[in-house]
């Protein structure tokens, strides 16, 4: 197993979510920093099978001296660059219970693994390959269990986690698309521009294109509309705008507001909140899933906080990582992306909510919270009177038999 020694102060990325200094010894003393390279590996898993919005590493790397001031006894993994103690965290910003970490972990095939307080949300992880621990220190420092699923009572068919889902984001600008193609390289989901400003004539070109070829490989869609709006009044006309363009569609991913103009962020903080919240209102009220989309250094800057968790976020930053501690549900994360089936670069996004569920359950984008899928027929039973039938109906691929009485 690889372990890499870092200077005390170096600052590398070692992955899309972990950086050197997260590592790094308490102890404050300049010395080298050990990491092992499967122990990255196996938190960026995790990271991805929890669905988790930030990991934060309480402890890494520690130097004997230090480990052995907290209670430890010098030795280890913790010295060694194969441990880290851990408190991972949901899409909504809450602690995940270590009970569930300590299953998934399981799953990924830590060595070491093992509840440290007794609250349940912090986590001791680390990638031995013998004498295999699975503890619990609220009640002992020895190993508890062959499998946390059963130790904790909690069934696998029960735990239901969302990996990072490959979406693009294309308008016209994209040119002619081939979306077989696009579909067998992987994609999951695509965001589509419906169009710009507020004028009816400023839909994207390809839009409607784009709509039915998607729809047709059965690739799952949201839209964007991108906004020149400085006030509320204009905002909330370019959201009429947008709603009558995409009137009669369904889409299984957010409808957003796209903000970038420096002509608006030049308004301010409270006026670029105010548009969000009159653009994505005027959507709420229309039935649709609201969302945002902005780089995240303007987000940061130009949005209150109620907006933070008020509607889908969808930030742009390009690079390894996002650099946003909150809770966010779609990253873009290059504008430079290859895929088959379009020429040139397109933009590439990770998804980490699995909002064609959502959606759809909430009856939301086009989409009625108990679709009939086929139209109901009288089953061919003769009915018992004139006053009565039996009825069968098919919703959403369930079958639903029963008798209707004449009222």
């Amino acid at each position: 197993m690889a372990v890499r020694s870092y200077n005390f102060n170096d600052n590398t990325q070692l992955s899309a979510h972990f950086n050197v200094q997260e590592f790094r010894c308490k102890c404050s003393q300049n010395h080298e920093i050990l990491i092992a390279e499967e122990l990255v590996d196996k938190l960026e898993k995790l990271y991805s099978k929890l669905n988790c919005s930030k990991i934060i590493i309480t402890s890494g790397m520690r130097c004997p001296s230090y480990d052995i001031s907290i209670g430890g006894n010098g030795g280890g993994q913790h010295p060694i660059g194969k441990a880290a103690d851990v408190v991972c965290y949901n899409q909504a910003g809450e602690r995940i219970s270590s009970k569930l970490v300590c299953c998934t972990a399981q799953d990924l095939g830590f060595g070491g693994i093992a509840n440290i307080d007794t609250t349940y949300t912090a986590t001791h992880l680390d990638v031995r390959t013998s004498n295999i621990w699975y503890g619990n220190e609220v009640i002992n420092y020895h190993t508890v269990t062959d499998d946390f699923y059963q130790y904790y009572g909690i069934s696998r068919q029960n735990i239901k986690v969302v990996s990072a889902m490959k979406g693009i984001d294309v308008s016209v600008h994209n040119g002619s698309i081939n979306w077989n193609q696009v579909k067998n390289d992987g994609v999951q989901f695509a965001i589509l521009r419906a169009g710009y400003g507020r004028e009816k004539s400023q839909k994207d070109q390809r839009f409607e294109e784009y709509y039915a070829n998607a729809k047709a490989v059965g690739m799952p869609v949201g839209c964007y509309w991108y906004s020149y709006a400085t006030g509320v009044e204009e905002a909330r006309l370019e959201a009429q705008v947008c709603l009558s363009v995409i009137k009669g569609k369904q889409f299984e991913y957010p409808v957003y507001f796209d903000l970038e103009e420096q002509n608006a962020f030049n308004t301010g903080k409270s006026n670029c909140s105010a548009m969000v919240r009159a653009f994505c209102g005027e959507l709420e009220k229309a039935g649709y899933f609201a969302g945002l989309y902005m780089s995240r250094s303007p987000f940061n800057s130009y949005m209150e906080d109620d907006i933070k968790t008020k509607y889908a976020l969808w930030l742009a930053e390009y690079g390894q990582k996002l650099n946003y501690n909150g809770s966010v549900g779609m990253w873009q994360k290059s504008s430079t992306g290859r895929i088959s089936g379009i020429n040139g670069d397109v933009d590439m996004n990770e998804c980490y909510i699995d909002y064609p569920e959502r959606i759809q359950s909430a009856g939301l984008n086009g989409f009625s919270k108990c679709e009939i899928i086929d139209t109901p027929q009288i089953a061919p039973e003769i009915p018992k009177s004139e006053n009565q039938a039996t009825v069968e109906v098919n919703i959403n691929g369930e079958t639903y038999s029963g008798k209707l009485n004449k009222t």
